[in-house]
């Protein structure tokens, strides 16, 4: 039911890109610009932002391939066929002229003056579909591609990111976000420090370069937990082909790289908050909460669906507890089989909740199809990481609030009593089947039963 219905919280960005390639696909110049990316289209775009000549220029002409020429100031190598290729640009591999390998994300012509018929056109079909169905009530699809839309096509906004990002998590080892090259990059060329490896998702490419796919889990959970709910600054598109992992071969480590910074949510301080109490309430099963802090987030009574939707799990399972009962197959089958029967009411929660909500609904959604193609999904380890960020924002909300030492260093102190319980249970978990750990349980047991 959740991962069916929160696919239509990316329909946005993915309408825009559709009529993007459709309008192309018309046209057979453009189709060969944007389907199969040929050099001389994409040179041409480059050219035309780092000299500003080929507008007036007549194509063809004895001046454009003097123009065009102008790039090999720029490149000693320049590999014609994109690494990847999208709906706005694609990238090219190149080589600079003092040696250095880089990336090259070049915006396809056209989509500039195209972006805005698209979204025009985007809002004509959903008025169009909502005459026929009064109820349809996703017309919150076309605020959010006017909003989103031009910050993506904008890719010194993506280099700022990418910036920002990257001095938010420095303590993070294991992350990788390539180096900005400024003084090449303009809003229509970004160039990037040239960083590979193999899809995240790819569980085979992990298993044959000996790169454990639980850490790789585990990290994953910490990143997007860390940006969620401490700094509340999200990467909004992790698909697997903008998270790649690595093993660094001079110290042996895995890297997660995190690629494409163009759309990121800020979450307003409450959102943040009231997100992180909710999902505190749902890793302790307390009913109450949840109820209280969907509401606040603007589910109203349609809170268990709401808390199904976050969670991918049936309603059955969040009362009981999603970090106590695993995932099964036939549970799966359950929401799938249900998800026609609650179409109107995801309808009317999307349409409720708070804009900020629907791109996290997105996030969380990529996310838990890269943990399924893993095998890792809803692990012990992945909730106790929301857990430790959660009690950390909540924390330092509260000092922020106090005026007082003794209040100050008492929050301070709950903090550190909670995260050391969290490291007790983590630790639990993984002696739990060990020797050591058998001879733990039986100990602590008959300690027990002496007691009582």
């Amino acid at each position: 039911m959740a991962r069916r219905a929160l696919k239509l919280v990316s329909l946005a960005a993915a309408t825009s890109g559709f009529y993007l390639y459709s309008s192309k696909y018309l046209d057979p110049n453009d189709f060969g610009v944007v389907r199969v990316g040929r050099a001389i289209a994409t040179t041409a775009v480059i050219t035309y932002d780092y000299l500003t000549a080929l507008r007036s220029v007549p194509y063809g002409s004895q001046e454009y391939a003097y123009v065009k020429s102008q790039i090999k100031e720029l490149f000693v190598s320049f590999e014609d066929t994109p690494l990847g290729a999208a709906s706005l640009a694609q990238v090219h591999k190149a080589v600079l002229q003092d040696g250095r390998t880089v990336a090259v994300k070049v915006q396809h012509p056209k989509v500039q003056a195209q972006s805005s018929k698209d979204i025009l056109l985007m809002e004509i079909l959903l008025l169009t579909v909502k005459q026929i169905f009064p109820d349809f009530e996703f017309m919150w699809l076309v605020d959010e591609a006017k909003k989103n839309l031009p910050l993506e096509l904008d890719f010194l906004n993506e280099g700022k990111n990418a910036e920002k990002v990257a001095h938010m998590l420095k303590d993070f080892d294991f992350l990788k976000i390539p180096r900005i090259y400024w003084e090449l990059s303009t809003r229509r060329v970004l160039l990037m420090e040239f960083l590979e490896g193999g899809q995240v998702n790819d569980r085979a490419y992990m298993e044959r370069n000996c790169i454990d796919v639980n850490e790789i889990s585990r990290n994953l959970g910490k990143l997007y937990s860390e940006m969620i709910f401490v700094n509340g600054f999200v990467h909004c598109d992790p698909h697997p082909g903008n998270v790649l992992v690595r093993k660094c071969p001079a110290t042996g480590k895995a890297h997660i790289v995190l690629l494409d910074h163009g759309l990121y949510q800020v979450l307003t301080q409450k959102f943040r908050l009231d997100y992180c109490r909710l999902w505190q309430s749902l890793i302790k099963a307390d009913m109450k909460r949840v109820q209280k802090y969907s509401r606040r987030l603007g589910a109203g009574d349609l809170y268990p669906l709401f808390a199904c939707m976050l969670t991918a799990r049936s309603w059955d399972s969040v009362n009981r507890g999603i970090d106590r009962s695993p995932v099964t197959a036939s549970e799966d089958v359950e929401i799938r089989t249900n998800a026609a029967t609650y179409l109107p009411q995801i309808n009317q929660l999307l349409n409720n909740v708070p804009r900020q909500m629907l791109l996290l609904l997105k996030t969380n959604d990529l996310l838990r199809g890269i943990e399924s193609a893993l095998r890792t999904r809803a692990s012990a380890s992945s909730f106790l990481n929301m857990s430790r960020c959660c009690i950390r924002a909540v924390s330092t909300y509260q000092r922020s609030k106090s005026h007082s030492l003794y209040k100050k260093a008492q929050i301070s102190l709950l903090e550190a009593l909670s995260l050391w319980q969290i490291n007790l249970y983590e630790l639990f978990l993984r002696l739990k089947g060990t020797r050591l750990g058998n001879w733990v349980i039986a100990f602590l047991s008959r300690m027990h039963h002496s007691l009582y």
